[in-house]
C-alpha cells in the first residue's frame, strides 16, 4: 500500500548547482536549521509572477 500524504509537492525536480551554489545553500540551511526544500520552496513562493497572459507567450 502506498501512502500519500496531501502535504507534499505533485511534482518533483532535480536542480543542478554549481559547487559555490550547492556549498552556499547547505550553509544556510546548517545556520538556519531548515531544510533545503522549505528554503527553496520560499525563494519560489517569492518570484514576482505576473497574471498577464501575454507574458506567458516569452
Amino acid at each position: 500500500m502506498i501512502m500519500t500524504n496531501k502535504k507534499w509537492a505533485v511534482k518533483r525536480i532535480t536542480v543542478n548547482l554549481a559547487t559555490q551554489e550547492a556549498e552556499k545553500l547547505e550553509k544556510y540551511c546548517q545556520q538556519t536549521g531548515r531544510p533545503a526544500t522549505d528554503v527553496i520552496r520560499e525563494l519560489i513562493r517569492s518570484l514576482p509572477v505576473s497574471d498577464d497572459s501575454k507574458d506567458a507567450s516569452k
